[in-house]
């Protein structure tokens, strides 16, 4: 038999080194896999065995000699026992492409991502033209995941068709919406599949650098993408003349301080130079003078992890799932007040209820859902009447919500919602560069506001001041970091005006006060 233990973050936290000790003590040496993101079951311990590869979770050390004595006689009498891993509802039911590999193995382990159709697509890319890769992305129809949304093939056109001596390849791995830990699960669980998009990326547009931008905050993928680069670069996938093409692609890993602001993609730019993160005024678009002025992608981690996939499978495949002109599919983060938190990939269209209902099975509280926001911290608060709304860019957009990088945090009937639009502004404070005054000092005047409401001083003029103060951030800041706080704040004010102590009102056009 063998035994596989998880060994990213969440596992870790959860007590998955030890359990691997407790192995090791009963003379059983586990292969150390990546997650498969069902966090509520972690550490999930999978043994393969005559009958298939079963699960146990979550287990910890003190489970391990009952578990053994159970796989030597009946392992479905242990109340751990999880039946077969594909089969488990959670996971059997999700469209995993992004994650198909996920926790299948040893995430270094070369041999076992080739024998998954890992380097398929880089494969197939060195035998295109640049032009050629760049039709097979516009053609699959994938956009931005980081929550931009923007057609990916036609920033690497943009790029593809800059004349410069130099372009780059930059993703942007810092990951610090709440709630989302879906680039984190790829860069843990499956990092040859961020190399290989980044690699077919470069072959599209003609980059021969790319730079990986991890936040501080992910010491483990960083150890296990430096391990990884090493060994795609001694196996000849990267560095100068891959698998014999005459093609060449460097990789660097470059650690952000945890400035919340770096995920901005000019901010992000700036870090990378060793500036301070700070937004650029567009234009010039990145596409075109980007890093160090030179023609750049910046892609999310869930998009260039995506290309792999799309190059291997055609843009046809990947097109096939979707609604609208959302394709593919979507990593869902499940977080918050849940019960099953984890990672969820469905193609676009699942509604909001099916995630928190049928795979997060309501919250951890056994209160009844109240709010549901998406889109991490600058995402809009989602009432009930909302809910059965399709996870699709354009229908988020309708209800004036967003996607974003696709956190999911759920709160119970005990959330003051008033308290939770206090810290969107709160945390505009914090974590805007401070470059323009809508979002520096707009920031600080909605806290302001918000408890004055709060407070029920001048509440009506108040309130068309906070609204008037949200048109100025929205239309005014230089980037999504004060043009987007307005959202939480709206939304709460519409849906949940009583913890405002004012009836619920729609605060989302303008002129009208």
């Amino acid at each position: 038999m063998t035994f596989y233990i998880p060994q990213d973050t969440t596992a870790l936290a959860l007590g998955a080194d030890a359990v691997a000790a407790a192995l090791q003590a009963a003379g059983n040496e586990p292969v150390r896999n990546g997650s498969r993101g069902l966090f509520w079951l972690e550490p999930l311990l999978e043994v393969e065995t005559d009958q298939g590869r079963i699960g146990f979770g979550p287990v910890g050390a003190e489970d391990i000699p009952s578990i053994l004595d159970a796989l030597s006689d009946d392992a479905s009498a242990h109340p751990l026992y999880q039946g077969e891993i594909a089969a488990i509802p959670y996971l059997a039911s999700q469209q995993r492409l992004t994650y198909a590999r996920s926790g299948e193995g040893d995430p270094l382990c070369l041999d076992n991502y080739r024998r998954l159709d890992g380097f398929t697509g880089l494969k197939n890319a060195l035998a295109l033209s640049g032009q050629q890769i760049v039709d097979q992305v516009k053609e699959s129809g994938l956009r931005g995941r980081g929550g931009a949304a923007f057609p990916a093939g036609i920033k690497w056109q943009t790029v593809h068709d800059c004349d410069a001596a130099q372009k780059y390849i930059v993703c942007n791995a810092d990951e610090g919406d709440s709630g989302t830990f879906a680039d984190r699960l790829v860069m843990e669980s499956d990092p040859y599949q961020l190399i290989e998009g980044m690699t077919i990326a470069g072959l599209a547009v003609g980059a021969t650098q790319g730079y990986i931008y991890l936040r501080s905050e992910y010491p483990k993928a960083h150890q296990l993408l430096n391990a990884a680069i090493e060994k795609a670069t001694v196996a000849n996938f990267l560095g100068d003349n891959i698998q014999g093409s005459g093609k060449r692609f460097d990789l660097e890993v470059r650690l952000g301080a945890g400035a919340y602001i770096c995920g901005e993609e000019t901010s992000l730019l700036e870090s990378l130079e060793g500036k301070r993160g700070m937004v650029r005024a567009k234009p010039p678009l990145p596409a075109i003078e980007g890093l160090f002025g030179k023609p750049t992608v910046v892609n999310n981690v869930l998009t260039l992890a995506a290309i792999s996939t799309i190059l291997a499978q055609g843009a046809a495949a990947y097109q096939n799932f979707g609604m609208g002109r959302s394709r593919g599919t979507l990593a869902i983060q499940l977080a918050g007040n849940i019960k099953r938190g984890g990672l969820i990939e469905l193609a676009f269209g699942v509604t909001l209820r099916q995630v928190v209902e049928d795979y997060g099975q309501g919250t951890f509280s056994d209160r009844p859902i109240r709010a549901i926001q998406v889109g991490g911290p600058l995402g809009a608060f989602l009432p009930e009447s909302q809910w059965d709304t399709p996870m699709d860019y354009e229908a988020f957009a309708a209800i004036k919500a967003m996607i974003g990088h696709g956190g999911v945090v759920v709160f119970d009937d005990t959330a003051d919602m008033a308290a939770q639009a206090r810290f969107a502004m709160e945390f505009c404070v914090a974590e805007s560069c401070g470059k323009c005054t809508p979002c520096r000092i707009g920031s600080v005047r909605g806290v302001e506001v918000i408890d004055r409401i709060v407070d029920g001083e001048n509440r009506d003029d108040n309130l068309i001041l906070l609204h008037e103060l949200c048109d100025t951030m929205e239309m005014g800041s230089l980037c999504a970091m004060g043009g987007m706080t307005p959202f939480p704040v709206r939304s709460a004010l519409t849906h949940f005006g009583q913890d405002f102590g004012t009836s619920s009102q729609d605060l989302s056009g303008s002129g009208d006060h």
